[in-house]
């Protein structure tokens, strides 16, 4: 190129350059007003499938960030489940030891400082979440239950109800962590 141009300025031809001038025109000078036309609609059909992948794109990566801060925040609400759960036989200890020791024909006593440690670790398991179920006397649930065993009750009432609880069932933030195993009537 800048051989031709030094060519050019050495000859003094100036047609040369106007030619050459020519031939960098756009390509839209020289097409007929069809091909502008059909060269637009494809201009526009290719502008309009980038903008749809786009979007979807766009659509792909705002549903990506909603979906990480909800798995986020059910893992910090859930993070503590397994620590729970370990707490879970020692409450049931504690629960056991205090019903024989309020029994009045019980020999046994609970001191203040085991009542005093009994009721602190129920609140702070309380403030993180964890509640305990109450199923005594309601009507079996599956979904909550877990049937143990099943006893002849008298009263029409009481069938298909709870009419015992053997291990406590507890929930952790509204999610079960474990399910209350029970005596039912029939």
């Amino acid at each position: 190129m800048f051989n031709k141009i030094r060519n050019m300025v050495k000859k003094g031809d100036e047609t040369a350059t106007e030619k050459e001038d020519q031939e960098k025109e756009p390509v839209n000078k020289k097409l007929g007003k069809k091909e502008l036309e059909k060269h637009l609609l494809e201009t526009e059909a290719e502008l309009a499938e980038l903008k749809d992948k786009y979007l979807r794109i766009f659509a792909e990566f705002d549903n990506y960030k909603k979906r990480t801060v909800k798995e986020r925040i059910e893992l910090m609400s859930s993070a503590s489940q397994d620590l729970m759960r370990s707490f879970l036989p020692i409450l049931d200890d504690f629960d056991r030891a205090k019903a024989l020791a309020d029994d009045e024909n019980s020999p046994e006593s609970i001191s203040d400082g085991v009542l005093l440690v009994y009721n602190k670790m129920h609140s702070v398991l309380s403030a993180k979440g964890l509640k305990s179920m109450d199923s005594e006397g309601v009507v079996f649930d599956p979904e909550l239950h877990e049937a143990i065993s099943e006893i002849p009750v008298p009263d029409e009432d009481a069938k298909g109800k709870v009419f015992d609880t053997v291990e406590k069932g507890y929930y952790l933030n509204e999610k079960i962590i474990r399910h209350a195993k029970v005596v039912v009537g029939k």
